[in-house]
């Protein structure tokens, strides 16, 4: 049987330097395994790291493209609140994030925005009415 679950989530960084300085002017906390060649940040319940996309390529013996495109993939920020979609996404356009959908309703029911890092992973941050969250903060239904 594989474990169903997701541990860690790596982003195939083009300018790592740069790329770690937008999370952490997000305030996020990278963990004491970070070091000048990959960062990874502390989340509610999967570990973000960022590794540089030539290396990410070579470990898992692929080529990747460094293009500028929008990734088919969204990460997402789960929110306990409507208002907290809006007040995170004040805190990612200080933190000159490109704001890509405002805060508005969703057709699903919550509160929806979308941004992009300075690499153009897309990111969505949402409030989910039916949402649980454990002690950590992790989602683990919706």
């Amino acid at each position: 049987m594989i474990p169903q679950r997701v541990s860690l989530i790596t982003i195939g960084a083009i300018d790592l330097p740069n790329l770690r300085a937008f999370y952490k002017s997000l305030g996020w906390e990278e963990t004491n395994v970070s070091s000048d060649d990959y960062a990874v940040f502390k989340t509610a319940g999967v570990l973000l790291s960022l590794f540089p996309i030539e290396e990410l390529a070579k470990d898992a013996g692929v080529n990747i493209s460094a293009s500028q495109a929008y990734s088919r993939v969204a990460l997402a920020i789960n929110v306990d609140k409507p208002d907290q979609v809006d007040e995170v996404i004040s805190n990612i356009r200080q933190s000159n994030g490109e704001i890509l959908r405002e805060p508005s309703d969703a057709f699903w029911g919550g509160r929806t925005a979308y941004f992009a890092d300075p690499e153009n992973n897309l990111w969505e941050v949402a409030w989910n009415p039916t949402a649980v969250f454990d002690e950590r903060g992790a989602m683990i239904d919706f």
